[in-house]
């Protein structure tokens, strides 16, 4: 295992940034959990970082929190570089609040005794205790439990609970560790709501973990996406979603299809590019050369299906023969599963608004010859990976 490094100091940063992660690396004996970790977040922001399991995120926070030691690098709180002095260690876990998947709640206690367990340590007695535990309990509208045991609460009040005991101290920073993971669909997206709300409320700097793409993406002022380690993409959750900066990202943050082509013409920020024996002209950022081969990325919403009968022999000449494998109809869209003659097998949502006479109609069956297209200029173009 690598030898810790000493950190040199660090000038307190500006007053609109609340944590800064600069190159930081963790390891477990010889496992490379974080490699070369930069963050910065403002004031305020509610950062999401999500990823598959194992690719660091619990560590990442866990680090901002001095739950865990990190070998090389540095991490800023508040202007106040991180370092292994124990009365430091306790400021910062006092002013990062956080909050665990499982909700670690003392079943002997009550609510109240709960969240008033850690005011309790910091040596807040009677009144001024009373006052600030029924101000966290009123927080998350759980003033009037505040006599009730855990065993007595639902799951999502429970996690209000959690909620409360991490806000009661009146942190910097709120750590989230897939707080929401437990609870059943409805209550999770209720959970969120109310979540985004007490932030807005609090004005905490919340960084919320999750493996949940979806989440991800309607939690977060950005989104930090990791893998292995490492952080691949940090954007908005739009930039995230609409602009992948490689083929992992765009995979992992929603449902992607994926055509393999190769660059025939190039006219930089336009490339001629072939696609089964068909010629597309699309538009990039990237630079690609003649003979380069690569990855063109389309959401199922941006998909086109034509019908046999539909369109001219010169329009149909330019789309993709295909067959529809599967139909799943979901009330306001419809779901195809699309197979092209050559084989490859895309996903395509159709939306339709029955109050519109002209819409096409989408009653689509199995076994269904189709030709397939999309909205040029709504792909993103990488180089190619397998």
């Amino acid at each position: 295992m690598p030898e810790s490094s000493p950190v040199s100091p660090l000038a307190p940063l500006s007053g609109q940034v609340m944590i800064e992660m600069e190159a930081v690396h963790k390891w477990y004996g010889t496992f490379h959990v974080l490699k070369d970790i930069n963050l910065t977040v403002q004031k305020g922001e509610r950062i999401v970082i999500c990823g598959p399991s194992g690719s660091g995120k619990s560590t990442t926070i866990r680090c901002i929190n001095r739950l865990e030691e990190y070998q090389r690098g540095r991490i800023v709180v508040d202007g106040h570089e991180l370092s292994n002095d124990v009365k430091q260690i306790e400021q910062i876990r006092r002013e990062v609040g956080m909050v665990f998947q499982h909700f670690n709640l003392f079943p002997h206690l009550t609510v109240f005794e709960n969240v008033a367990f850690g005011p309790r340590l910091q040596g807040v007695r009677g009144a001024d205790l009373q006052e600030r535990v029924l101000e966290a309990l009123r927080m998350v509208k759980l003033e009037d439990y505040s006599a009730r045991r855990p065993g007595q609460l639902s799951g999502g009040q429970q996690q209000r609970v959690a909620i409360a005991r991490a806000v009661v101290n009146r942190p910097l920073v709120l750590l989230l560790d897939e707080p929401l993971s437990a609870l059943d669909y409805k209550l999770r997206k209720a959970m969120q709501i109310e979540l985004k709300q007490l932030q807005r409320r609090l004005g905490i700097t919340f960084i919320f973990v999750t493996h949940d793409q979806e989440e991800a993406l309607s939690m977060s002022d950005r989104v930090a996406v990791m893998n292995a380690g490492r952080i691949e993409q940090l954007g908005t959750p739009r930039q995230i979603y609409e602009a992948p900066e490689n083929l992992f990202v765009a995979r992992f943050v929603g449902e992607i299809n994926t055509l393999f082509g190769r660059v025939v013409a190039v006219d930089p920020p336009y490339y001629d590019i072939c696609v089964h024996e068909r010629i597309a002209r699309l538009k990039s950022k990237l630079v690609f050369a003649s003979g380069d081969r690569v990855n063109i990325l389309i959401r199922p919403e941006d998909l086109r299906i034509w019908r046999e009968h539909e369109g001219s022999d010169e329009e149909r000449a330019t789309l993709f023969p295909a067959a529809v494998e599967d139909v799943v109809y979901k009330g306001s869209t419809v779901d195809l599963i699309i197979r092209l003659d050559n084989g490859d097998r895309l996903s395509t949502t159709q939306f339709f608004n029955e109050d519109d006479q002209a819409i096409v109609n989408l009653d689509f069956q199995p076994g269904e010859r189709v030709f397939v297209d999309w909205v040029h200029d709504w792909e993103v173009i990488l180089p190619h990976e397998d």
